[in-house]
């Protein structure tokens, strides 16, 4: 038996570190908006006749084996038994399956890049070994669950719940804010795609980051009622639900100046987004392309950013891109999944 399953990664747009709970449900018409994109978590399932558990990470490049005994609360929980694959582990003890498989992995994103491969990997994962137990479960309950464990093992604080969406929904999502949960609102049309690919480039800028600690300091720093913090997040839901507004009234024209807004505020906000590497692209960059805009993906310190631009621009931004030794990450928006 096989099983073959395959998550696409995420490009947040605008609105993140908003879904953030109880912040979702704090702040005025909170909504997240990010698209799912053609790099892709990838999992591969296979059964063995072996008494063991055999993991094999193209991320770590890595390739382990682990007995039945080895999946003790102990070494789950206690100690880092199993290193970068503790996630991987914990969601394979969820299934109680401790021996007889072959897995291979890949997150579809750069380590650190910001774009939350971990947790699509993590969705697809828990996927692919539902269908491999023969066991149902929600979208919701699959998010749920995958966030739980994620959150666990980071152990830094609530973890955001934008970056497992798109794996199981696809295509460009609004995620409001609702006491009920997460409502998930499709947004998708070959125009709205059209328009983001050609106005936007997703950019690597080789340094990684670290989204769970950046994520804490701006959470505590909200519930001590720290004014700055608190008016930047209102900004920041404001100009996230204007650039929900412009979707659905087709006024795509306004997208890139509002995702550009969204990634100025953001600087405002948080010290460090940027890094000096990046703050030096950006202002290179602005020099060239007087309109042109930039906005961290994730909570920043390094990973991938996007930039706006008009359409014939894209080919400056490359080179650009070339000149800082960065790398960029091509892509295509998904479809909708059904």
């Amino acid at each position: 038996m096989q099983v073959t399953k395959e998550g696409s990664v995420r490009v947040d747009l605008v609105g993140g570190t908003l879904d953030l709970e109880p912040i979702h449900l704090i702040l005025k018409n909170v909504v997240t908006l990010n698209v799912a994109t053609s790099l892709k978590a990838k999992v591969v399932v296979k059964k063995t006749n072996s008494d063991f558990v055999e993991i094999e990470s193209l991320d770590y490049s890595s390739h382990q084996k682990f007995k039945a005994s080895e999946f003790s609360y102990e070494n789950l929980h206690e100690v880092d038994h199993f290193g970068p694959l503790k996630f991987v582990a914990q969601i394979l003890d969820f299934f109680k399956i401790h021996d007889g498989v072959h897995i291979t992995l890949s997150s579809g994103a750069p380590a650190g890049s910001g774009l939350g491969g971990s947790s699509a990997m993590g969705v697809t994962l828990f996927e692919a070994l539902a269908e491999f137990s023969h066991k149902e479960f929600s979208k919701e309950q699959t998010i749920k669950i995958v966030k739980a464990i994620e959150s666990r093992i980071l152990n830094q604080g609530i973890a955001g719940y934008q970056d497992y969406h798109p794996a199981l929904y696809g295509g460009v999502l609004a995620l409001k804010s609702s006491l009920e949960g997460v409502q998930v609102e499709q947004l998708y049309s070959e125009e709205l795609k059209k328009y983001l690919e050609s106005h936007i480039t997703l950019i690597f800028s080789g340094q990684s980051r670290l989204s769970g600690m950046n994520n804490w300091e701006m959470y505590k720093s909200f519930f001590d009622k720290d004014k700055r913090i608190i008016n930047g997040l209102e900004q920041i839901a404001r100009i996230s639900y204007e650039m929900y507004e412009a979707i659905k009234q087709e006024s795509y024209q306004n997208l890139t100046s509002l995702i550009a807004q969204e990634g100025e505020q953001r600087v405002q906000l948080f010290p460090g987004i940027n890094s000096e590497k990046m703050s030096l692209f950006y202002d290179t960059m602005k020099k060239k392309l007087p309109e042109s805009g930039m906005k961290v993906c994730g909570a920043g310190g390094g990973g991938c950013f996007i930039v706006t631009h008009q359409q014939g621009d894209k080919e400056l931004v490359k080179a650009l891109v070339g000149e800082f030794n960065m790398q960029e990450l091509s892509f295509c928006i998904e479809k909708p999944l059904e």
